[in-house]
């Protein structure tokens, strides 16, 4: 009876000291670098590819019998203690502030059919200073489109300036789709960033925002289309983005706007829209 009291008592005492976690093994970063070799040499040589498999399979079998028959564990020594946590800051009195102390903005926004709208109609405003830069300058107005187009073939990459002032079906069909979803995702942008700036939407809308975005892609062009980049006039390509923005912005702005969350947050005099200088309580608000 002793003994077996004496048995319990010690395992109760290697239980309080000890903690059971899984064993460390490194067959998964092995996996990882097998793996990495393996791939690595189909674009090298095949000496590196057999490598990573071998580190594969070495890895596969090591962390199979770390797992099976019996999970590999270790017994980590603990020391238990009290912790005694204090703060040297000391408690004020806060002032009394009103629930509307701080703006909750904004509490209108134009809804996501706004957005598609200025982008339609913003996009085929842009077509027109497109059109007439290829006219001026190339005496066609397919120019530009080939040009855009030309982003998305490959066969493309080394076409003349002829070719790209010629008609070509498979070249409208790529920049009509290519212009439209650019145009709406940025009519959406547009109907999203326009009520954070109410004052002067126009200028937001018809300047600022079409440099910003010439001076993202100007930065990433190089990358995205090596040939549109080679062939692009920034200087017609500004002209095009304002009139973009600008049609876009006065279209977006003649929508009506939609009440968003924190409209519905604040207090019921507010959107009841009456005046009053006594604040309402919480429980006065309907």
């Amino acid at each position: 009876m002793q003994e077996g009291q004496s048995t319990q008592g010690h395992e109760h005492e290697h239980r309080s000291d000890t903690v059971i976690l899984p064993a460390p093994t490194p067959w998964p970063l092995v996996l990882a670098l097998g793996l990495a070799l393996l791939i690595t040499g189909m674009v090298t040589h095949w000496v590196i590819s057999l490598l990573g498999l071998l580190l594969t399979l070495r890895a596969i079998v090591g962390w199979f019998f770390d797992i099976f028959p019996h999970e590999l564990h270790v017994a980590v020594p603990v020391q238990t203690g009290v912790m005694k946590i204090s703060s040297t800051r000391t408690t004020r009195e806060q002032l009394p502030v009103s629930a509307e102390h701080r703006q909750i903005l904004p509490v209108e926004t134009f809804s996501v059919v706004s957005g598609i709208k200025g982008g339609i109609v913003g996009g085929l405003a842009m077509i027109v200073p497109a059109a007439l830069f290829g006219l001026l300058k190339y005496h066609s107005i397919w120019y530009a489109v080939n040009l855009l187009a030309a982003g998305g073939f490959v066969s493309w990459a080394s076409a003349s300036t002829a070719f790209l002032c010629q008609f070509h079906l498979e070249g409208l069909l790529a920049a009509t789709g290519i212009h439209a979803f650019t145009s709406v995702l940025i009519g959406l942008l547009y109907g999203a960033m326009l009520p954070m700036f109410p004052r002067k939407p126009i200028l937001t809308a018809g300047f600022v925002a079409p440099l910003l975005w010439t001076g993202i892609l100007y930065s990433a062009l190089g990358i995205i289309s090596p040939v549109l980049n080679a062939r692009i006039n920034w200087l017609w390509f500004v002209i095009s983005q304002i009139a973009f923005g600008l049609v876009c912005g006065f279209i977006v702005n003649l929508q009506v706007k939609v009440r968003t969350p924190q409209f519905r947050a604040l207090p019921f005099a507010v959107r009841a829209g009456l005046h009053s200088d006594v604040p309402l309580t919480k429980d006065e608000d309907l």
